[in-house]
């Protein structure tokens, strides 16, 4: 038995719901179909089930940033669980699989359930407005730091950080333009993607400024929707249908102050040191690597995740993704091949795990990448918290 913990778990099943701006469904509806799939696909019953775990935990407010939680979906299911847990601090959303292989390892369970249910396409309808500071209420934490300078959404805050980036790696919209046109490209042959709708680099350069210099097809897109992943004990793993997607290496690091307006570095944010972590558990190296699913929740992370993963050099992103060959279907490193959030849908980082098992068990159709793919790197979130895992194919 391995002495990290990681390697003797393995992803034995994935389910994804509808995705869309809009569902005539309710989110534990959604929820309820994405896990059902999950467990089908692992060849295992409800009765199988022993652990649920989701980040961040139910949060059903107005905002559908987080409906669904472990109570509702084991309430729903009807699941006898020896373990449980969803928290909002934890290394990104990858916190609950880190949390399910701390359970797995200690005992607890053998196969965890895990979700991620978004239903901010439906909030959207009903006029809550997609900022960070809620007008007429008091603000406190970090948003005290924002309000006065009226950065009130995401795509705000993240500029401040990219035009930092901008300025140390010199790295032109044109290069930027390629992740956004990279990922549309591959969802145009995804069926489940929100948008597949090819674009050009003049319609990325066209399209209009959110938070200079993030465009239009910088920033994700909310939806309605869930993704739901198994994760089981080695042993059992080998016994389920699919080929073992051993989760390799993991990153979850805090070696900066997680705070989002005190952060040691805003154009890298937290992802050095929990990449450097995750190569430390595992003899593999960059160029082993098949492809790569990478956090995109603004086409910059990606840009980091490119960099701190040690797939290019520091600041040398734009010249690597420059043209689009290196990164796409049938390049040197495909990334973010279902389109990611950017095209696909904002799953945060299960929709890149859900794509990861989706091309390591060779699902892809059209959007298939060539040859027999065995080693994926994932990561997730930006700013303080980050996390990221290598998954491996036996």
């Amino acid at each position: 038995m391995s002495a990290y913990a990681e390697k003797n778990t393995a992803i034995t099943g994935i389910g994804q719901s509808e995705v869309s701006r809009g569902s005539s469904k309710s989110a534990l509806e959604l929820t309820v179909d994405a896990c059902m799939q999950a467990i089908t696909d692992a060849g295992l019953t409800r009765a199988d089930i022993d652990g649920v775990a989701s980040w961040p935990g139910s949060d059903d407010n107005e905002s559908g940033f987080s409906p669904v939680g472990t109570a509702g979906i084991q309430d729903a299911l009807r699941l006898k669980l020896n373990w449980y847990a969803g928290a909002r601090e934890a290394p990104g959303q990858y916190g609950a699989v880190f949390n399910a292989i701390g359970a797995i390892a200690a005992g607890m369970a053998k196969n965890v359930l895990i979700f991620r249910t978004m239903y901010e396409a439906s909030a959207r309808k009903k006029a809550f407005a997609n900022s960070l500071v809620r007008g007429g209420q008091r603000q406190s934490g970090g948003f005290n730091w924002y309000a006065p300078y009226h950065t009130y959404a995401a795509a705000l805050q993240q500029s401040l950080m990219f035009n930092k980036y901008v300025h140390n790696s010199g790295i032109k919209p044109e290069q930027v333009g390629q992740i956004a046109i990279n990922q549309r490209r591959n969802a145009s042959l995804n069926p489940a993607a929100v948008y597949r709708t090819p674009i050009t680099l003049d319609d990325y350069m066209n399209a209009r400024i959110i938070a200079t210099p993030l465009r239009l097809y910088d920033c994700d897109v909310p939806i309605d929707g869930c993704t739901a992943i198994i994760v089981s004990r080695m042993d059992v793993a080998r016994d389920c249908p699919h080929p073992i997607v051993r989760i390799e290496a993991i990153g979850s690091s805090m070696h900066y102050r997680n705070h989002w307006v005190q952060l040691d570095a805003l154009d890298t944010q937290a992802q050095p040191k929990v990449a450097e972590m995750m190569w430390s558990r595992t003899d593999l190296k960059p160029k082993d690597v098949d492809m790569a699913q990478l956090y995109d929740g603004f086409s910059f992370h990606t840009i980091n995740w490119l960099e701190n993963f040690g797939f290019c050099e520091k600041y040398g992103a734009g010249d690597f993704i420059e043209g689009g060959t290196r990164i796409a279907l049938e390049g040197e490193l495909p990334v973010n091949t279902g389109g990611g959030a950017l095209s696909a849908g904002r799953l945060h980082a299960y929709g890149a795990v859900h794509e990861a098992c989706t091309q390591l068990w060779g699902r892809g159709a059209a959007r298939q990448v060539k040859g027999d793919p065995r080693v994926v790197a994932t990561s997730t979130a930006g700013g303080p918290l980050a996390g990221a895992m290598l998954l491996v194919k036996e």
